[in-house]
């Protein structure tokens, strides 16, 4: 037998086979058009719809505001229609609000398409998640590290492309990357008509039950009186309290997006002495260290077990970062360099280990017959971080230094409580409701 070559050997180390490695192709594909079109979105609205930065404020708000919906709707059609042409449908959404943007100034208009394509966004999301895990299986936790190196990469390949276009800074250049994002998500459509529909254990769930028998004569059919227990009752996230809180916790744990976005930036420019040149290169350390060390990062959640002590170590690099833009506040430039550099490497490895143990314990936490309907519950944790996280983090700027330690402290607390909401049995298993395919 042959040396396996490079491409194999590559091939090898990617859970999923074919279709996870076609799924990260789009994966990839998606977010370089996320890219070309985060880096522009404002300058579009400015400059080629002409609305005013008010204006903007609303449409971005208000769009963000339905978006919360994507990721639990979505996850309640996957566990009904199969999860493929589901996700080819999203994608195609997506591009044909894309491309709507271009055909009106109007506001109203503007709100609606730009609705509909938030809802697209966070409904892909979830979606894409759900492949991965179905496909992955118990591998999941190195394809969801995998699969956000290929998001960082994608990004940062948008963005780059994005920066050179608008080099000519003409109102053209805008519609063409706007397009180019449209044809993203059509290409993301294409690559997974390629993909095989995953396993589905709610599908399973549904044909495995045997047809009951015609009844003999002298038998008495079965009644609405049999007992609780041979009824089938689908399980739903909205009456597990401890999914519920857990998904609340986890909205509290992805404040680190809005630190970087919003927090960090605006710190460094508005209270301390670090040069504003600065700021760029400290989205730029976060994109390299993800690529570098996420994939390594995926041990912290290789199982539940692991991914619930993770959560200590979590909780320290919450307090690090929030101790260290505290601190960046006082001293010289160089000081202040030195620790928002510190702060930023602190809350990208809290980013990385938060990615890792939320797959995991997402997934875990939720029945196999009824995981899309968990997972975009789970979803709603992103989407509604997304528009509460700002104003906590410009609440943190407003109060100062003693703002960053508080929220880095009270990160860490939250740490602790999802480390206690997920404790085990005693005898080294997740307290995880077992559910099987009879149940439901």
């Amino acid at each position: 037998m042959g040396k396996p070559t490079w491409r194999t050997a590559l091939s090898d180390r990617i859970p999923g086979g074919r279709d996870g490695r076609r799924m990260l192709t789009v994966t990839f594909v998606d977010r370089i058009g996320s890219g070309l079109w985060g880096a522009t979105a404002t300058l579009y609205f400015t400059y080629a719809a002409g609305l005013s930065t008010a204006e903007i404020g609303v449409l971005l708000a208000v769009s963000g505001s339905v978006g919360i919906a994507g990721p639990p709707l979505g996850g309640l059609l996957a566990d009904r229609v199969p999860l493929r042409p589901l996700l080819i449908t999203v994608q195609l959404v997506r591009a044909v609000a894309s491309l709507a943007l271009l055909t009106t100034t109007d506001l109203g208009l503007l709100l609606a398409i730009t609705s509909v394509g938030s809802l697209g966004d966070r409904a892909a999301s979830v979606l894409t998640k759900l492949y991965a895990t179905r496909v992955a299986g118990p591998d999941r936790v190195r394809y969801q590290a995998i699969s956000r190196t290929a998001m960082n990469v994608g990004w940062a390949v948008g963005g780059l492309a994005a920066a050179a276009a608008l080099t000519g800074g003409t109102v053209t250049v805008y519609r063409w990357l706007l397009i180019g994002d449209a044809l993203s998500f059509l290409a993301s459509a294409l690559f997974t008509l390629g993909c095989a529909e995953p396993p589905s254990a709610t599908r399973i769930a549904g044909t495995s039950t045997p047809a009951p028998s015609e009844p003999t004569p002298g038998d008495t059919a079965p009644s609405d009186s049999a007992p609780a227990s041979e009824k089938t009752t689908a399980p739903t996230p909205w009456r597990d309290r401890r999914y519920l809180t857990y998904t609340a916790s986890e909205a509290v744990l992805f404040l680190d997006d809005s630190v970087f976005k919003i927090g960090l930036p605006l710190w460094a420019v508005t209270a301390t002495s670090a040069p504003h040149q600065l700021v760029p290169l400290l989205l730029v350390l976060n994109n390299v260290l993800v690529v570098l060390f996420q994939v390594p990062f995926a041990r912290f959640g290789a199982t539940p077990n692991t991914a619930r002590t993770s959560l200590w170590p979590l909780a320290g690099a919450f307090l690090l970062g929030g101790a260290a833009l505290a601190a960046s506040a006082v001293g010289a430039p160089w000081f202040a360099a030195v620790t928002l550099v510190l702060a930023a490497t602190a809350f990208t490895v809290a980013e990385m280990l938060h990615a890792t143990i939320s797959w995991e314990l997402s997934v875990v936490l939720a029945p196999p017959t009824a995981q899309g309907a968990y997972l975009g519950v789970h979803g709603l944790a992103q989407a509604v971080q997304r528009s509460v996280g700002p104003l906590a983090v410009t609440a943190a700027i407003a109060a100062g230094p003693l703002g960053w330690l508080g929220l880095g402290a009270g990160l860490a607390a939250m740490c602790g409580a999802q480390r206690h909401l997920v404790r085990d049995r005693g005898d080294g298993a997740l307290s995880v409701a077992p559910v099987t395919v009879s149940e439901h």
